[in-house]
């Protein structure tokens, strides 16, 4: 994949959970393998994550039915606590995911770099639905 133009995309969403919890199920594996899939066909079997700057953090992601899966993978820039976290993937493009506390919600918001394999429109698509599983899984799972 290559870099398009360093155009960027956004995706957010709120989740109705406190900063700790929306933290710990967005930076822990044993969470990530649970929620980090665009449709119900494809799955993470398996999530690691060295979260500091010059960590690397590694999720496998598949299809269900074994046709096809690759490894979404990156090192982290920054990584500042309940605030932001910023890495560059395997393939340069930057990400940024910036975590606002509104009382007892989480406002999650993602911009990253997109890539040029892809339509604006599905990438955006796919890292919404990626973004949606995460919110609806932290907000019906208890710890």
């Amino acid at each position: 994949m290559k870099i398009c133009n360093n155009s960027k995309i956004t995706v957010e969403t709120t989740v109705n959970a406190p900063i700790e919890k929306v933290w710990e199920f967005w930076t822990e594996p044993k969470y990530i393998i649970k929620w980090n899939n665009a449709s119900p066909d494809w799955h993470t079997p398996v999530a690691e994550n060295d979260l500091r700057a010059g960590g690397k953090f590694l999720s496998r992601m598949e299809a269900k039915d074994g046709s096809f899966g690759f490894d979404f993978w990156g090192i982290y820039d920054e990584v500042k606590l309940y605030e932001i976290i910023a890495y560059t993937l395997g393939d340069e493009r930057k990400v940024e995911i910036t975590f606002v506390v509104q009382g007892n919600e989480t406002k999650v918001i993602e911009i990253f770099e997109a890539e040029t394999e892809n339509s604006i429109e599905l990438q955006q698509a796919g890292w919404q639905a990626i973004l949606n599983n995460f919110k609806k899984y932290t907000e019906e799972t208890r710890i």
